[in-house]
């Protein structure tokens, strides 16, 4: 489909560009949305597992005879038991070499771990009972008999001489790897450069604390076979494809239902061990099971985000030109390599390495690190965070090493409009892009002129005041370019429109609301869209900020072919010619003439009593959302306590459908990159292989008072060219912004007070603590700050 402009569609007072009120909130707000744990089936029990304690053991014995005997319980299955009975493993990473060239490795993944378990907090067993505190008291009663083993939770520990090996085909802990560029052409420019940046940067591990935690309820049906699984996930026909291959069933024996989603930021993609657990259970017992896990559980066996160390390094000449980039990344993808954790770090990331500036000569080498924790996967941004806060202190590190102005540096970087299409040294080629443009309207928005007098009145009350900029782009919706929607006008009065595209708190319902009614003409009110469910549609789901891009264009497509179709049934009322039948604000016309006849009357006079419509549609290639954030920070030097107090940014996410929901969007994504800034970071004792932020009196997360008074805009002026609705992908734009210009404000709040040693080795999360510490005399080095 070829693209079409932005300005040809235009809008309505409910319809695109407008700040429409988000329709789900109406539900949810009074306490009606109906969450997976929400819902109660006859004869429903509960499900509870048996977890290792231990990051590296092999499993002796299991006995579960005390536990059987138990009031209330049903079944306990271990890993053996699902061996025995053909449940296959889940598939981990594949397509991604070691050096050698051999395939990459992993361990075998199990729904219930088998032989060995090697990580704390992997199901060992799974009980079922009649309530779940029955459930919970038989867990602890299983005896489960551990040969403790060596173990590893460290990336460099890991790939040490001598490390203990998680899997035999890998001594070195190496999964898998991936080279790109030049090493020869990067040798030869940082040969000739007349500066040179290095920097060590660690992208913290981190947890993706949904607000409802992954939740599954399986119950099968005893007359048609069939199983059914309502649960929480982005992505309901993945899952039920997963849980099919794991269980030997056919497709139409499955379907995936999908109600509320309280979030899932990457977390809630793909199939997990306890999804199959529950299925496997329920088909055994032929009675409905449900598992909810505690906060606890999400913590130690949820996938994971980021946990990246890489060594970066810029060359540059006289004039602040980037001759070359240079970067070496080991990435923790945990016990078990899965194909989201391992492509992320080795393959999108990299993707966007160069972000907004002219590079093309690079020196790339990523690898995927097998380690004793849980293993990783998506988490908002996905790769793109990682990269671009590695570009981004690069960047105002070069600057102050060069003594040219941040801003201008950037300026003689930036890839330029005439360039587009740009095609990156990593072969991803951008269609649309104004980043100076965007970077100048930032700086007005933030008041950068006016800082100095800021800093002045901060320095009078005793603080520190900083200021950050990151002018960067992402990747998005290329992860799968086709969706399928169905559109079904009704004799009723409704436009009933089915896509697989997956709410979970992000407005995506509103949104594509408003289109259908940009392309029919009628009230909100009229207009139904329907997700989550596999017997009625299937296709990739939510995630990578596709669900605008790719199943948005989907929608408008879908709901341009029901109008096209309806024209030609209403040639054949009226006896005319189709091309002479015009259509608008729910009415079918014939031009010049009286004839008319509405859209939903029509619906009404055929034989299935609607207008229905079947339909696919592939976008052009991904989206490369861009902004330029700003921000500025207050440091207490008494406390090490920072206070991010500005915070100004300009997006080119496209076309904006909805710009309320789309500055949602953005705000919460950027509280969610302040988090990883200041706060958040998934610890594991390096000498125990435990978990020590195990909860929320450990973890520290983000609150409502780490948000500051958010200044966002957008900027329209570069609409997309793969899709035809001119929009970019957004739900990730915000994350991958906040890190780096959080963390840029609080090395430019040290670096002017003489601490240029402690701004080269910021880490995150700058926690008060580890700042203070590192603001005391001799506390330059990452390796104190880290402890």
């Amino acid at each position: 489909m070829s693209p079409t402009p932005a300005a040809a569609i235009e809008p309505t007072r409910f319809g695109s560009g407008q700040a429409v009120r988000r329709l789900e909130d109406v539900a949810l707000l009074a306490g009606a949305g109906q969450f997976t744990d929400d819902v109660t089936q006859p004869e429903q029990v509960a499900l509870f597992f048996v977890r290792s304690p231990y990051p590296h053991a092999r499993i002796v014995a299991v006995d579960s005879a005390a536990a059987l005997a138990m009031p209330g319980v049903l079944k306990i299955v271990t890993g053996a038991d699902l061996v025995a009975d053909g449940v296959k493993p889940i598939p981990g990473s594949s397509g991604f070499p070691r050096a050698d060239g051999s395939p990459g490795v992993s361990p075998v993944r199990r729904v219930l771990a088998h032989e060995r378990v090697r990580f704390v907090g992997e199901a060992v067993a799974a009980v079922v009972a009649q309530t779940l505190q029955q459930a919970r008291d038989a867990a602890e009663a299983v005896m489960v008999d551990y040969d403790e083993l060596p173990m590893v939770v460290d990336m460099n520990d890991a790939t040490a001489p001598g490390a203990p090996a998680l899997v035999p085909e890998a001594p070195d802990n190496i999964a898998c790897e991936t080279r790109y560029g030049s090493v020869e052409a990067t040798a030869a420019a940082f040969a000739k450069a007349r500066h040179v940046v290095a920097l060590d940067i660690v992208n913290q591990r981190l947890h993706a604390l949904s607000l409802e935690p992954r939740s599954v309820l399986a119950a099968f049906d005893k007359t048609s076979q069939r199983l059914t699984i309502r649960m929480s996930t982005q992505m309901p026909t993945g899952v039920r494809n997963s849980v099919c291959d794991a269980l030997g069933m056919a497709q139409e024996q499955v379907r995936v239902v999908v109600g509320d989603v309280g979030g899932g930021f990457g977390m809630k993609t793909g199939v997990y061990p306890e999804d199959i657990a529950a299925a496997y259970c329920a088909r055994a017992l032929q009675r409905p099971v449900k598992w909810v896990a505690d906060r606890s559980e999400e913590f130690i066996s949820a996938y994971h985000g980021r946990d990246v160390a890489s060594h970066a390094e810029l060359a540059l000449d006289e004039h602040g030109k980037i001759l070359a980039l240079r970067l070496a990344s080991l990435a923790n993808v945990g016990a078990y390599a899965t194909g989201a954790g391992v492509a992320i770090q080795l393959l999108i990331g990299p993707w966007v390495q160069t972000s907004v500036y002219d590079i093309q000569t690079i020196d790339f080498h990523f690898s995927a690190v097998l380690t004793n924790t849980a293993p990783t996967s998506a988490y908002r941004g996905a790769g793109r965070p990682e990269a671009i806060f590695t570009m981004e202190r690069l960047m105002d590190e070069a600057a102050r090493q060069t003594g040219i102005d941040r801003i201008e540096l950037r300026r003689r970087n930036f890839i330029q409009p005439a360039q587009m299409p740009y095609k990156n040294p990593m072969g991803q080629v951008y269609d649309t892009g104004k980043f100076e443009s965007v970077m100048d309207q930032a700086l007005v928005l933030a008041d950068w002129k006016g800082f100095e007098a800021r800093a002045a009145a901060s320095a009078v009350n005793g603080k520190l005041r900083g200021l950050g900029i990151a002018t960067f782009l992402e990747w998005t919706g290329g992860n799968a370019l086709e969706e399928t929607v169905t559109v079904a006008v009704q004799a009723d009065g409704m436009i009933e429109v089915f896509t697989a595209v997956n709410a979970m708190g992000q407005g995506i319902a509103t949104t594509l609301t408003q289109l259908v009614v940009d392309a029919f003409g009628v009230p909100a009110d009229q207009v139904r869209v329907v997700m989550g469910d596999t017997d009625r549609g299937n296709g990739f789901g939510s995630a990578g900020s596709r669900s605008l891009f790719t199943g948005g264009s989907a929608v408008r497509a879908g709901a341009d072919k029901a109008i096209a179709l309806g024209k030609q049934l209403a040639a054949k009322e009226f006896e005319a010619a189709a091309e002479d039948v015009i259509y608008a604000g729910g009415d079918f016309t014939v031009a010049g003439t009286d004839l008319r006849i509405g859209l939903f009357d029509l619906a009404g006079r055929q034989s299935e009593q609607r207008i229905f419509v079947d339909s696919t549609t592939t976008v052009a290639g991904p989206t490369w959302p861009n902004g330029c954030h700003i921000s500025e920070v207050e440091i207490d030097p008494q406390t090490g306590q920072v206070a991010v107090v500005a915070y100004a940014s300009v997006n080119d996410v496209g076309r904006v459908v909805n710009p309320m929901i789309v500055r949602g969007q953005l705000d919460g994504g950027a509280v969610q990159g302040i988090g990883q800034a200041l706060c958040e970071r998934m610890v594991y004792d390096r000498e125990t292989g435990q978990p020590v932020t195990g909860s929320l009196m450990d973890y520290a997360a983000p609150r409502a008072d780490t948000a500051p008074d958010f200044r966002t805009e957008m900027d329209e002026s570069t609409p997309c060219l793969n899709n035809p609705l001119g929009v970019k992908g957004v739900g990730e734009l915000g994350t991958i912004g906040a890190g780096p210009t959080v963390v840029n404000a609080v090395a430019d709040a040290l670096a002017r007070r003489g601490l240029a040693a402690q701004s080269r080795a910021l880490q995150m999360p700058i926690s008060p603590a580890r700042l203070w510490q590192w603001m005391q005399p001799g506390s330059s080095t990452p390796e104190r700050l880290n402890a």
